[in-house]
């Protein structure tokens, strides 16, 4: 019997509480499952790459069966090096549906074994995205509860640096 294995990319500038959540329900119900944290060029982001591996490391440590890769190039490539099962994606609101279902498709077109799973989370975390959270850590704002306290210190550092 094979294992399955699931991708959950994104670039995770930072992860948020809500990462988290979905990342903890998808490691009951899948056997590994992959952090894909992506270089994101055009994002701009505030946390290095190593940063970014580092701070979704130790805050998912306590989960046996993740893991966490850096990647670049297209989500579809990686998914057939990985030999992943799916890609999860997460969708907080009927407006990520439509882009999430696009990328699907055009995924799926580009290889035919892609699958697409998609987690709504918890409703505690239904309004946590990466944006707000560095929006609200860059006016030095109070964010310990959308991130886990390492990325708390992770944005202390950044301040202290002139950020």
């Amino acid at each position: 019997m094979s294992k399955t294995r699931v991708i959950y990319p994104g670039t995770f500038d930072p992860i948020t509480n809500g990462h988290i959540d979905l990342v903890s329900r998808a490691a009951k119900m899948f056997d590994e499952v992959v952090v894909a944290i992506a270089i994101g060029h055009h994002k701009n982001p505030v946390f290095t790459l190593e940063e970014r591996v580092a701070l979704a490391r130790e805050s998912l440590k306590h989960l046996p069966n993740v893991e966490f890769i850096g990647f670049d190039g297209l989500l579809v490539n990686f998914f057939r090096e990985q030999k992943a099962t799916a890609v999860l994606r997460g969708l907080r609101a009927v407006s990520d549906f439509e882009y999430e279902f696009q990328l699907a498709n055009m995924n799926r077109r580009l290889d035919s074994q892609f699958e697409a799973v998609f987690l709504t989370p918890s409703e505690q975390y239904s309004f946590i995205s990466s944006t707000l959270v560095r929006e609200i850590a860059r006016l030095k704002g109070d964010v310990t509860q959308f991130v886990p306290h390492a990325v708390v210190e992770a944005f202390e550092r950044k301040h202290k640096q002139g950020w």
